[in-house]
């Protein structure tokens, strides 16, 4: 270890040409006095390496899923006598809960289910995606039914099919569907909060569970003066306790929030939606604190220095001190806020040596 000489305890660094202020420090480490009235600290070295940076915007976040789905009892009151545990994800064709001991299934569509489908029905978009549902399940192997808004007889055979497969009695598989037998939702759920009782009598239009979509993502909240940082399709890292950092993607900016009219006042704030892949090793992670790095632009093949190897230079402006102890003037870049590097221009190369405060 060698002991340098740093002209002073704290040096801001400004970016400059970037969108993004960025404040770097060099904070002189174990100070001791000099004889000639410097500051002496402890120091060690870096290499001047050639790579890519990134500068990012840091948010805070949680880990869960996109979406919220209230699922409502439709048809007649009856008896709940199953429903989806918390936390369970339901397919298509899958069982959300069970009224008098008949299941209510789920299917994919955007229109809700709001009355019976049966022959000799009007024509209408909730038809079509009845029919999608169906051929999705297996139960149009002989492809009869023509997929429009049209229930017609290979209708009516595709369902009784269905009901077959879902185990109904013979008597129940009538090639029809009184409303709450399905419902429709825009795809897979994860039940997030379950509303009704097992055992008690439920309601029409009383709600039964309460779901999120089965895709997971990361929420965030970002004040109004940093929305412009911020778009749709920026690319993130994101870093949750326990995991190796994973990437995302902003895939939805919402409009800013009021402020509380009562108890403690805030900022307005931007909710932000974040789809990830998530590493094998996340788990259960439902609702895990999160830090967020937005990737705002990346130079690549850059010369890259430790942030804390950047000192004041006399007269304005910035320098580097080599092992050997010569001072090299350098230009900072971009600022990657993860690794703790910057990017810098001057008469150094890959390879050589810089001094930084020991740790």
């Amino acid at each position: 270890m060698s002991t340098g000489r740093v002209l002073g305890s704290v040096v801001a660094v400004a970016a400059a040409g970037t969108a993004v202020g960025a404040v770097w420090f060099a904070v002189a480490a174990q100070p001791q006095a000099a004889d000639d009235g410097t500051v002496a600290v402890a120091t060690g070295t870096a290499e001047v390496t050639r790579g890519t940076v990134s500068e990012r915007v840091q948010v805070s976040g949680a880990l869960g899923f996109a979406g919220s789905y209230p699922v409502n009892r439709l048809g007649e009151p009856g008896v709940l006598t199953a429903v989806a545990a918390a936390g369970a994800t339901v397919g298509r064709g899958g069982e959300l809960y069970a009224v008098n001991g008949r299941p209510v299934r789920l299917l994919f569509g955007a229109t809700p289910a709001y009355r019976d489908f049966a022959g000799g029905m009007t024509d209408g978009a909730d038809v079509r995606q009845l029919e999608e549902n169906l051929v999705a399940l297996g139960a149009d192997p002989g492809h009869q039914i023509t997929v429009d808004q049209h229930f017609s007889a290979a209708t009516t055979t595709a369902i009784r099919r269905v009901q077959t497969i879902w185990g109904l009695p013979v008597s129940e598989r009538t090639g029809s569907l009184a409303l709450g037998q399905v419902v429709f939702q825009p795809g897979a759920l994860r039940v997030s909060q379950v509303q009704g009782a097992v055992g008690t009598t439920i309601e029409p239009d009383r709600p039964v569970l309460t779901a999120t979509s089965a895709t997971p993502a990361v929420t965030a909240q970002v004040t109004l003066e940093r929305r412009p940082l911020i778009h749709v399709g920026d690319l993130v890292t994101v870093t949750v306790a326990g995991v190796p950092p994973f990437p995302g993607t902003i895939t939805e900016i919402g409009r800013a929030t009021s402020a509380p009219t009562n108890g403690p006042a805030g900022p307005p704030m931007v909710p932000v939606t974040i789809s990830v892949t998530l590493p094998a090793a996340a788990g259960d992670l439902d609702e895990a604190p999160v830090d967020i790095a937005v990737t705002r632009q990346t130079h690549d093949d850059v010369l890259l220095v430790p942030v804390a190897a950047l000192l004041a230079r006399p007269g304005g402006g910035y320098q580097v001190r080599l092992d050997s102890g010569q001072y090299v003037p350098v230009e900072p870049g971009l600022f990657d806020s993860l690794s703790g590097t910057v990017e810098v221009t001057g008469d150094l190369s890959a390879g050589q040596r810089v001094q930084v405060p020991a740790a």
